[in-house]
């Protein structure tokens, strides 16, 4: 077995922590959760599973296709199969409370033969979907959060064997430490004191300088910084969803990515008006473009976000976005998504935004949310408000 008892236990008690960490409304009995799980994850999922029961909760358990069943499906339907929706699939989002999702890819590159569009097909389709889930969020109704376990195939492409693998999964979750669930809470009390100081600089616009790149973003009117709030195990970024009109310059991702069964490296955006008109990459560039076309939104951004040494210690890479997009290593990192915005990184009750608000603080939409990421050693400079400029991040830390 990849993790020991203890540690299965300790990783499910993490999840469901995460996934009621920033409920404005605590589950309660009766609730509904859907336990969504690819094969391999299997022992944790029946942990989680009973943790869940134990509480008197509802659990629709659902199990992801394999990679042949997945790659099946995008090569043989047609336009109207891949946008079909299955009834009762609307009623079942609309009544659902929350999402624990467990991750383990049997393979990475199964998808790298399939035409992008078809892959957006679905997407664009499911989006309906996605905006109800997105709806209860925002009125504090849901919450979700998702892990990784680790499998031969991603061992391989991180160039780690299995214990390593698991080893940094331990690590970066705590699983080791006889109570995690505090430690985690401990983690989030110490980011809050970053978040407020950010908050309190009337930052007007960011700017990212490293050897490969130099973008600025627009924070956008009415934003504030969120992390380490449970959604995701591990997670350590601080982040916010700017205003997408304002981004410019170049932005650089010097990690590789794994995306919808494709690898993609050394992806390079050159940002005008906020939209990525020049899109390069050293390897999946047509995969690139091709995704960054799914919709309007989809060559727009829906995030940025620095993650700090002295709280990650994730040191390798995993050829998993869940930890990569976290890595603390030696310079932390930034990564950015292009794609849809999180509303809850409104500066007021998101529950009370409407579609048309959104659109003129300069949220994003899209059917997509794709994070790619930097590690380069980089400077962040924010220009203030008041016309001061504030270094916030160098060297792999923010300069509270």
């Amino acid at each position: 077995m990849v993790f020991t008892k203890r540690q299965l236990e300790n990783y499910a008690d993490t999840l469901v922590w995460g996934l009621g960490a920033e409920r404005r409304r605590p589950l309660k009995r009766g609730d509904v959760i859907i336990l969504r799980v690819q094969f391999d994850a299997m022992p944790l999922a029946e942990v989680v599973h009973r943790r869940l029961v134990e509480r008197g909760l509802n659990v629709v358990f659902r199990y992801l296709p394999n990679p042949i069943i997945e790659k099946d499906f995008y090569q043989l339907t047609d336009k109207a199969q891949r946008a079909f929706i299955n009834a009762g699939e609307k009623e079942l989002y609309e009544s659902n409370h929350g999402l624990i999702a467990l991750n383990s890819p049997a393979s990475l590159t199964h998808l790298k033969d399939v035409d992008p569009k078809r892959i957006a097909d679905v997407a664009i389709a499911k989006r309906p979907l996605r905006r109800i889930w997105d709806r209860l969020e925002e009125k504090g109704q849901f919450s979700w959060t998702l892990c990784t376990y680790p499998t031969e195939e991603l061992a391989r492409n991180a160039r780690l064997s299995m214990k390593e693998y698991a080893a940094q999964i331990a690590k970066a979750c705590y699983l080791d430490e006889k109570d995690p669930v505090a430690r985690w809470k401990r983690t989030y009390r110490d980011c809050m004191q970053i978040k407020k100081w950010l908050q309190g600089l009337g930052i007007k616009t960011l700017r990212v300088q490293t050897k490969n790149m130099d973008v600025e973003i627009l924070l956008g009117e009415r934003r504030r910084f969120k992390g380490i709030s449970g959604a995701n195990i591990p997670s350590f970024e601080v982040y916010t969803s700017p205003d997408w009109r304002g981004t410019r310059g170049v932005y650089y991702a010097n990690l590789p990515s794994f995306r919808n069964g494709n690898i993609v490296e050394g992806i390079k955006l050159r940002f005008k008006d906020g939209r990525a008109v020049k899109v390069q990459a050293a390897k999946g560039e047509d995969f690139v473009r091709k995704t960054l076309a799914t919709d309007k939104g989809a060559c727009q951004l829906g995030e940025f976000s620095l993650t700090d040494i002295r709280f990650s210690k994730i040191d390798k890479f995993m050829a998993d976005t869940l930890f990569d997009e976290n890595f603390g290593g030696r310079c932390g990192n930034c990564h950015v998504a292009v794609g849809v915005s999180y509303s809850d990184t409104f500066d007021g009750d998101p529950g009370k935004l409407t579609e048309a608000a959104k659109k003129k603080l300069g949220f994003n939409d899209s059917s997509i949310h794709w994070d790619i990421i930097n590690t380069e050693d980089k400077l962040v400079t924010a220009k203030c408000r008041g016309g001061r400029t504030v270094i916030v991040y160098e060297k792999g830390k923010f300069k509270y």
